[in-house]
């Protein structure tokens, strides 16, 4: 998971990163900035750029996000790299980032999360597979940055 153990501060900024920013970058950067945007950086990228999955933008509109104008992003190709944190969603994202974080101090985290795209099966099946995607990001997210929002006593 991470080199160090969670501060209870939030992150100046934070980068998700994963395979082709198309969906699950995507989903827990929007995700994300809805909880914390006014607090913290947050943007996406992935190793491969590729066109935003219709299906992440239909299941974030769901719970009334909106993913519709993001454009995707090669890592390479970022304006600002210096992060204080990113978190990888795939194996090769988690590998890119600990290539680009060598001399860095950025702190790096793996979160296993599936590809939902992968499984076939009619409309609904696929969403659902999307939605699951969405739902454990949220969770995860809420449960990574909890403490640093919780007040100070």
């Amino acid at each position: 998971m991470s080199a160090r153990p969670y501060s209870d501060e939030l992150p100046g900024s934070v980068l998700f990163a994963c395979t082709h920013n198309s969906i699950r970058s995507v989903m827990a950067e929007v995700i994300m900035k809805s909880l914390y945007g006014h607090a913290v950086y947050v943007d996406s990228a992935g190793v491969r750029a590729k066109d935003v999955d219709g299906f992440a933008i239909e299941v974030l509109d769901e719970i009334g996000l909106d993913a519709d104008k993001h454009i995707a992003k090669n890592l390479d190709d970022l304006e600002d790299s210096s992060f204080d944190l990113i978190i990888a969603l795939s194996p090769e994202a988690h590998s890119k980032a600990q290539e680009l974080t060598r001399t860095t101090a950025t702190e790096t985290e793996f979160w296993h999360t599936i590809d939902p795209s992968l499984p076939e099966g009619n409309r609904e099946m696929q969403l659902n597979e999307f939605r699951h995607v969405r739902d454990d990001l949220y969770e995860k997210i809420k449960a990574r940055f909890r403490t640093a929002m919780a007040p100070k006593v």
